[in-house]
Order: structure tokens, then C-alpha cells, then sequence
């Protein structure tokens, strides 16, 4: 069986990323001749979320509940998959290549003492199985055999469409409420602070994102930025030099030690694109970017680039989009 870990929105709804990881689980399962699906949902499992894991051929929902389940704790969220798969027998436990779906599994394979591949785009052969993923920032692919039971491995944002089951599957829920140890939850989320509805996060799964860099200029030049964020709906990222100068906060930082991004179009505005932002930025299907230096990194590796000072330009965006929408 193949187990999939799928992560809520603050509405209770699947994020899109695990509506992504649930498609490419189901081509796994095809190719290995329809092996079920079941998918773990810490929390409560709404009707509108059930109903969407069926429509993905989901067979079964396994809850994990109670108080040790009440905020994030890597290890605790571990510790209930580990008793999942003892009931499961599962031999492949997977998740999107979140900062949580990455962290969970790390832990998972560490106590089934198996190797975990992360930010998979496809699989080859299943005996043995072998994966392809990005390394190195996403600048190159690595195939890896995966020998080890249960296999694990993250798969990377937007490495295929979700898109629904050709037949619905019963997505029946069971609930767990397993006893965790205290070690477990030494590391975990005490308290949360909501973000302002033009920082809410959602950059792992987003479509569109604006990038900002040093070119912003001060902790007072981002308001074209995150007016062309608004006229896009999308989030606003921004490169470690920022957050590091205290001009946004970490929860924004795209990069090596911030989020992984793959959207359809990453903005980045005044970002020269070090290593450690590609790192953060590489997968994303197309670049526009917008800086002085028409040698800097990130335009060189661009799709499209845009010449001139981001406090011009994007103004000029703004306008724009305006301008088309009430004309």
C-alpha cells in the first residue's frame, strides 16, 4: 500500500501540493498494478476534505487525533505515521516536498531506518525502485535507488498536475489516537501568530510569487511590491539579505534555508540570485525578473528579464494591470 501524508489549510481543505503528491502516488500505484492508496490528515477529517480525497481514489483517511496532535511537532506527526504503518503495511510513505512533509518524513525514514529521498520529479524502474530528484539547488537531477521498506520520499512542488481519479475511491476514515512520548514533542509549535492578509504564506503551493530583494532598497520600499502581489494574488517572497536586515520576516524567505518554491511564475525584483535563493527558486516554470545588472545571476538564468530599477518598473506593472482591468 502506499501511504501519503496530506496537509490541511487553515480552511480544513487539502493544500494543493498533496493534491499533487496523491496524483503522482496514483501513477505509482498504476504502474505497480493498482496498489491502494490511503492518505494520514492530522486533526479532524471534514466532509468537504473526504469527499476530495475520494475524488483522488483515496481508499482509506487515517486521522491521528488528541492533544499531542493539536499544533506542529515533527517527531509526534512521525511517531503517528510509524503507527499507521504498522497497521497499513505500507511500502511506500510519501508526502509533498514541504518544510513540514520534508521534516516529517526525515524523521520517519530515521526510525525505519531507511534511506529518504527528497524533492522527487519522477520514478523509474519498481524493482528496483528507483527515483529521480532535484540536488544541488535543483541545477541538477540525481537518480536514486530507494532499497530500503518502507520506500520514502518527498515529491517536489509542481513535478505533475493534480488532477482527479478516473473512479472515486471510498476514502473510509479511521481515527488514531496513539500514545506519543514526551521526546517527541520536546520540539514543537507553542504558539500562532496570524499573518497579515498581504503576508499570508501559501508560497510552496503557490502559482504566481513576487520576489524582493536588496534592490527594494529600505524596509519602507516595498509597497509597489506587494501592490503587484495584490493585483497578482500572489505572495510575496523575498531573498536572506532581506529578512537578515529586518526589512520582512523569515516566514517570507525564499532559499536554501527558507521556502522551496516551484509556481508557474516567480517575479523576483532586485534580487541578484545567489546560490542559496536558487536553491529556494530553481523550479519554477518560468522567471521574469526585474534588475539593474544585466549580468546578475538571476537574469542571466530568467525566462524573460526586464532592465531597469524595480521602483520604475514595477510601478509601471501596476499601472498596467490596472489600466486593462477597468478599460
Amino acid at each position: 500500500m502506499i501511504l501519503v501524508l496530506v496537509e490541511k489549510d487553515l480552511a480544513g481543505d487539502a493544500v494543493e501540493v498533496s493534491l499533487e503528491t496523491l496524483t503522482f502516488a496514483r501513477s505509482l500505484s498504476e504502474a505497480g498494478g493498482g496498489v491502494p492508496i490511503d492518505a494520514v490528515v492530522v486533526g479532524d477529517v471534514p466532509p468537504a476534505l473526504r469527499s476530495e480525497l475520494a475524488s483522488y481514489g483515496v481508499r482509506g483517511v487515517h486521522a491521528l487525533t488528541g492533544p499531542a496532535f493539536d499544533a506542529f511537532a515533527g517527531a509526534a506527526w512521525a511517531s503517528g505515521i510509524e503507527t499507521v504503518l504498522a497497521t497499513t503495511r505500507s511500502v511506500v510513505v510519501t508526502a509533498a516536498g514541504t518544510p513540514r512533509g520534508g521534516e516529517v518524513l526525515a524523521h520517519v525514514a530515521a526510525r525505519a531506518g531507511v534511506p529518504m529521498a527528497a524533492n522527487v520529479l519522477s520514478f523509474g524502474g519498481l524493482s528496483p525502485f528507483v527515483v529521480t530528484r532535484q540536488v544541488v539547488g535543483g541545477q541538477a537531477l540525481e537518480e536514486m535507488q530507494l532499497a530500503g521498506r518502507p520506500a520514502v520520499f518527498t515529491v517536489a512542488g509542481h513535478a505533475v498536475e493534480a488532477a482527479p481519479a478516473a473512479a472515486a475511491g471510498p476514502a473510509e476514515v479511521h481515527e488514531h489516537s496513539p500514545e506519543v512520548a514526551e521526546a517527541d514533542l520536546v520540539a514543537r509549535v507553542v504558539s500562532t501568530d496570524e499573518p497579515e492578509p498581504d503576508l499570508s504564506g501559501g508560497l510552496t503551493s503557490a502559482r504566481v510569487v513576487v520576489g524582493a530583494g536588496r534592490g527594494a532598497g529600505s524596509a519602507d520600499g516595498f509597497a509597489d511590491l506587494l501592490e503587484l502581489a495584490d493585483l497578482l494574488d500572489a505572495p510575496l517572497g523575498v531573498s536572506r539579505v532581506v529578512t537578515s536586515l529586518g526589512w520582512r520576516p523569515h516566514h517570507e524567505q525564499v532559499g536554501q534555508t527558507g521556502s522551496r518554491i516551484s509556481p508557474d511564475l516567480y517575479i523576483p525584483c532586485g534580487i541578484s540570485g545567489a546560490i542559496q535563493h536558487w536553491a529556494g527558486c530553481s523550479s519554477a516554470k518560468a522567471i521574469l525578473a526585474i534588475n539593474t545588472d544585466a549580468d546578475a545571476p538571476m537574469v542571466t538564468r530568467a525566462t524573460h528579464a526586464v532592465i531597469g530599477d524595480l521602483h520604475e518598473v514595477v510601478p509601471a506593472i501596476n499601472a498596467e494591470i490596472r489600466r486593462r482591468r477597468t478599460g
